[in-house]
């Protein structure tokens, strides 16, 4: 009887012990993984970065590779191509964690987050529907809607007239919230307008018809982002540039004599910022190529 009573006793001792060795590396994943910062509201979604923003830990090199290898192993329609996954895996390779801005949302979406661990990654997208769709699917997902009021057809207007304001409303060093200019994007969040992005990536809106919104808002924004908030440099990938809208205006803004590598669908340019960065003239030789057109 003493043995039986002493059996049952070890029982719920060995019972006790487990649940609080449980409830002890809960608390510690869950204090690890998603920090509360008392400070700030839970309301105010500008303010507030996200719990894999605060940790600030870069993922480890077998799960980065992993992930890049399954990413251009798909053969999901629509996915991007794998020379221009490679491409954008290296920069994240040399940069992460980061601070990333993206505009669009697609295949990729979970990829970019996942390589970016432990930095900011944000999305900008037009199709509010999609955004809410996808934020079903990915909790977490930072991404905000935002409006295009040009069509692609639009382009060969709108590169003139940003030529003509080049030292005015579309000057490549500027606060855009304040900018008149056709081609900027001023109705982003306000705090989105101060982070000194480490990498832009121009993947959206859509350009495919003449009456889709074009990418040259788009990259027009990346471009005067990337001079204006930080010290730079800052790491601009335009996707689809053998388009004929994604070439030209990233040859007018983003400039040749920045290019670093490209694929035929993938340019990647190293934009100065700060001191390096021209207050007048995107691209120091834009005289003689507006000169040669």
């Amino acid at each position: 009887m003493l043995y039986l009573l002493g059996s049952h006793h070890r029982l719920w001792l060995i019972a006790f012990a487990s649940f609080f060795t449980f409830a002890a590396l809960l608390a510690f994943v869950t204090t690890t993984t998603t920090p509360r910062d008392p400070g700030l509201s839970s309301s105010n979604q500008f303010a507030r970065a996200p719990s894999s923003f605060r940790h600030n830990s870069r993922l480890p090199d077998p799960v980065f590779d992993a992930l890049v290898n399954y990413a251009a192993a798909s053969n999901s329609s629509g996915k991007m191509g794998d020379a221009d996954l490679h491409t954008i895996a290296a920069v994240f390779r040399r940069r992460a964690p980061c601070k990333f801005l993206v505009f669009g949302l697609g295949h990729e979406t979970p990829l970019w987050r996942a390589l970016n661990h432990g930095g900011r990654t944000v999305f900008l997208n037009e199709n509010e529907y999609y955004i809410a769709h996808l934020e079903g699917r990915l909790p977490g997902l930072e991404a905000y809607d935002i409006a295009y009021t040009t069509k692609a057809r639009e382009m060969p207007d709108l590169i003139a007239a940003a030529r003509r304001g080049r030292r005015g409303d579309c000057r490549p060093v500027q606060n855009l919230l304040f900018s008149d200019c056709r081609h900027a994007l001023n109705d982003l969040p306000n705090a989105l307008y101060d982070i000194p992005w480490d990498v832009i990536l121009v993947d959206g809106p859509r350009g495919h018809a003449s009456t889709s919104p074009g990418r040259m808002s788009a990259i027009f924004t990346a471009a005067v982002m990337a001079r204006s908030a930080g010290p730079g440099p800052t790491d601009v990938l335009v996707h689809d540039y053998e388009r004929e809208v994604e070439r030209v205006c990233s040859e007018e803004f983003l400039c040749n004599e920045n290019l670093v590598a490209n694929t035929r669908q993938l340019a990647h340019f190293l934009i100065p910022g700060g001191n390096g960065a021209t207050r007048d003239e995107f691209c120091a030789n834009s005289t003689i190529t507006e000169a040669a057109q």
